[in-house]
């Protein structure tokens, strides 16, 4: 009868365990009814660095573990053959911009007055020498002067006149100034050596590499002396602040949540501290719950993927640490907020 008795309280005891953890297995997740509580990593952005050039590495200026701000040099090329480059550019621009300034001003008032000063002698010279021809033919009808006088004269007359039509076509192009052609010739080819300084001086900045944002290096992968390319890796560059945590929601709690939402995160390396962040992504596809992910889920259902972006000042969420994720289900939809 004891026995019996001892094994009827046996199996009520064990009844009453089989209850109880079915009873906390059966509750929500999290302490709080009004909160989502997920699991997941500390996942980091990362960024590799290359030089934008094909020459040797001449300067390394950061080493692993070096925090870094946006616009801080970190490497620079061997850039003598570059500046040798930019400084012939500049010099054949300058050049040609000499040679524009020429043709838009035109005549100098000095080399105007010249050619008049031209003009104005050979017009004296061909009314004279006209004259001794007119006499020479007077002289000539008398039989005063020889057939040979009458031609020198002549000759003479027409070469002061043929000098005098030159000269006076030269005053004419100096007071109308190079062609507009050649104005415009001159302006294009300015352009085209302004362009190869551009490119030259782009060519320069490419021989440096700086930080595109704040981060902190975490690979060191070439050296001075390397040769690089811009297939080529310099640094690995972590993206620190915001990081944010890879964690899965199951399909019933899909519903309580939205892109935007506060979220709490946690970890086991600093008990009791939380990081304030927010749902940044909420994936539109399902998958199977990734085996390093622990849950009190089997991990065989089907979960969604989610982003919680995290603030990181001092640097304390670190790659792959596993976290936890409190998402208070209380806030306003976006629609709410706006009414």
């Amino acid at each position: 009868m004891k026995q019996l008795i001892r094994l009827a309280l046996f199996a009520s005891l064990l009844g009453g365990v089989a209850f109880g953890i079915w009873y906390w297995q059966s509750l929500p997740d999290g302490d709080d009814a009004n909160q989502l509580e997920v699991y997941g990593n500390v996942d980091v952005r990362q960024v590799e660095l290359a030089i934008n050039g094909n020459e040797r590495i001449g300067e390394l200026l950061v080493e692993e573990g070096d925090r870094v701000k946006k616009g801080d040099l970190l490497a620079k090329l061997e850039t003598e053959r570059l500046e040798y480059a930019v400084q012939r550019a500049k010099a054949i621009m300058e050049s040609q911009r000499q040679v524009v300034a020429r043709l838009e001003a035109g005549s100098r008032p000095e080399e105007i007055a010249k050619a008049k000063a031209d003009v104005a002698q050979s017009k004296a010279i061909a009314d004279e020498t006209g004259q001794t021809f007119e006499r020479k033919k007077m002289l000539r009808k008398s039989n005063a002067a020889s057939q040979q006088e009458l031609d020198d004269a002549r000759a003479a007359y027409e070469s002061a006149e043929a000098q005098l039509e030159s000269r006076q076509s030269v005053l004419d192009l100096a007071l109308a100034g190079p062609r507009q052609e050649d104005k415009d010739e001159a302006r294009a080819l300015l352009k085209r050596y302004e362009a190869e300084l551009a490119q030259a001086e782009h060519d320069l900045k490419d021989g440096y590499l700086s930080a595109p944002s704040d981060g902190i290096i975490q690979d060191r992968i070439l050296e001075v002396g390397d040769m690089a390319s811009p297939q080529k890796t310099v640094f690995t560059l972590a993206l620190v602040d915001p990081v944010w945590v890879r964690a899965y929601v199951s399909e019933p709690d899909l519903g309580k949540i939205f892109e935007g939402m506060k979220a709490y995160v946690f970890t086991d390396s600093f008990p009791g501290k939380e990081y304030e962040g927010w749902v940044g992504f909420i994936s539109p596809t399902a998958e199977f719950t990734p085996k390093p992910v622990e849950t009190r889920e089997l991990r065989t259902k089907l979960v969604y993927q989610i982003r919680v972006f995290v603030k990181n000042p001092n640097n304390e969420l670190r790659l792959g640490m596993p976290t936890t994720v409190r998402i208070p289900l209380d806030q306003p939809q976006p629609s709410q907020q706006t009414e």
